[in-house]
């Protein structure tokens, strides 16, 4: 059958423009459902697995927020309200409310994201049944603090809702950060390799395209003594045209999703746990001064944090300060020695954007200004001078505990924000080269149909006449 479609000129050529044809509409057709397929990457992506994983990071942030609202509460408050520090206690209670309202809406949020994820949907369950308890055991705490002689009450009641939030909110709300990354992750892997076996795909389709249309081209040319056909050459200026936007569309997909993905999420999921983590040993401190029988348990903890932050291999509570500025100096003298660990690590590692590295380098000076105040208010504590020591902690003014931990927060919220406005605007670009771009290349690949056949009608009407 195809000996007889080839056997003769104008078989020849009917069965070169039925191939043109299919070609070009091959290539419409993968490059229309790669497009579409690229835009449902980044549904996945941006619209869900993205804000799902940093809903559940703020979640995190809140809950140990809140903690340590409540400690400050119990701290500031003095004997039922006699001799209240205002500032801090006024400061506390603006905090825990802010800190609740937080929870429940990302509660609600996770909730919604976790419809089709048996898994998660348990997690965000529990974690709603456990936090409505959390409250419960704080209610009781504030209510009997707020009562003369309720104080060892009230911290019975608050060491039952610490001890909850550290064992069940805690766990299941990083839980859920993982979760959500780890489907941020499994959906990036998918798209890149789809996009890379689409991109491979039109490069192979796309030179057999143009390939039988230069073929069919000098097949005129040695046939009629004709240099050029108009048509097929305008056939293949389309083609070439269609091809190389295709492959420009699919390799900028790609490298949009790769930006918001390394470069950009990786820093941001990094950063929100450095953020959360800090959250958390700051809670330590208060807990520390107001749980006096577990000051050993929460030094501990509050070092173990510090190390998930900054870790130096080998050190100890006592030589941590000391190696925190060796190692910083080190780093600072040459950034391509970071000779420590931990999130600050992962953040560092992975500068990108304008204004990052200086961003990510005041998060960590102002990291080693709070450590200092950790050592102050424990050496405040170890000479009996106890009060000092709570007024430095929970206190708001310039040069406290305090203040401090709200310049650290300040810059990594900084260093993290420019990294969640480029993931924002990948996104942003991503999306928009589908719809830029997805028309002009099905408009070229249907001249090339039109132009083949308008220029191979002329050379078929020879042999009807």
């Amino acid at each position: 059958m195809l000996r007889r479609a080839w056997s003769s000129l104008p078989a020849r050529l009917r069965l070169l423009r039925t191939v043109i044809l299919l070609l070009a509409a091959a290539l419409a057709a993968l490059l229309g459902t790669a497009g579409f397929a690229a835009l449902e990457a980044w549904d996945d992506v941006a619209d869900r697995d993205a804000p799902s994983t940093t809903s559940a990071a703020g979640l995190n942030l809140a809950l140990n927020d809140m903690d340590a609202q409540v400690a400050n509460l119990l701290l500031a408050n003095g004997d039922a309200g006699r001799g209240r520090l205002d500032v801090p206690y006024d400061k506390a209670v603006e905090g825990y409310g802010a800190s609740r309202h937080t929870i429940s809406t990302a509660l609600r949020t996770l909730s919604v994201a976790a419809q089709h994820d048996r898994g998660a949907g348990r997690t965000v369950e529990d974690l709603t049944e456990n936090f409505a308890r959390y409250q419960e055991l704080v209610g009781r705490a504030l209510e009997n603090d707020a009562r003369k002689g309720g104080k060892t009450a009230a911290g019975d009641d608050y060491r039952t809702a610490t001890d909850l939030l550290q064992g069940q909110l805690l766990p299941e709300a990083r839980e859920l950060v993982e979760s959500n990354n780890t489907a941020y992750e499994r959906h990036y892997d998918a798209a890149r390799s789809r996009l890379t076996g689409e991109l491979i795909a039109a490069v192979l389709v796309g030179a057999a395209l143009l390939v039988v249309l230069v073929g069919l081209q000098w097949h005129l040319t040695r046939r009629f003594r004709r240099v050029f056909n108009p048509g097929l050459l305008a056939a293949s200026l389309c083609a070439l045209i269609a091809v190389v936007l295709g492959c420009q569309l699919l390799a900028t997909s790609s490298e949009q999703l790769r930006i918001a993905r390394r470069d950009a999420f990786d820093s941001v999921v990094a950063l929100s746990r450095a953020q959360a983590t800090a959250y958390d040993a700051n809670a330590d401190e208060s807990r520390y001064l107001l749980l006096k029988d577990r000051r050993a348990q929460y030094g501990n903890s509050f070092f173990a944090k510090s190390q998930a932050l900054y870790g130096i291999a080998g050190s100890t509570p006592a030589t941590y300060d000391s190696r925190l500025d060796e190692t910083w100096s080190t780093y600072k003298t040459d950034h391509r020695t970071l000779p420590f660990t931990g999130e600050f690590r992962r953040e560092l590692d992975n500068i990108t954007f304008p204004g990052e590295r200086a961003a990510a380098e005041a998060a960590v000076e102002a990291y080693l200004v709070y450590q200092r105040d950790d050592r102050k208010i424990r050496k405040l504590v170890a000479d009996g001078r106890e009060r000092q020591a709570v007024d430095f902690c929970i206190s708001w003014e310039e040069g406290t505990s305090n203040s401090h931990f709200l310049d650290l927060d300040r810059e990594l919220k900084r260093v993290t924000g420019i990294n969640q406005s480029h993931f924002e605007r990948a996104a942003e670009d991503g999306r928009g080269a589908v719809p830029g771009v997805l028309p002009w290349i099905g408009g070229a690949l249907g001249l090339v149909g039109l132009c083949t056949v308008l220029g191979l009608r002329p050379r078929l009407a020879e042999f009807r006449s």
